[in-house]
């Protein structure tokens, strides 16, 4: 997850798809927050690791 929010979100800064940049930011922040939990050991949907 926050491999492609990376991917999306340069994908929107170098290109006119404005759209993708906040799409990928917000994959971003939602994948490190997965795996802050992930890590403390909650399992977040039956996974500890989301990428």
């Amino acid at each position: 997850m926050i491999v492609l929010g990376i991917i999306l979100a340069l994908i929107g800064y170098f290109t006119t798809l404005s759209f993708l940049t906040p799409i990928g930011i917000i994959l971003i922040v939602v994948g490190l927050v997965l795996t802050v939990l992930g890590s403390m050991g909650r399992a977040v949907g039956g996974r500890k690791t989301w990428f």
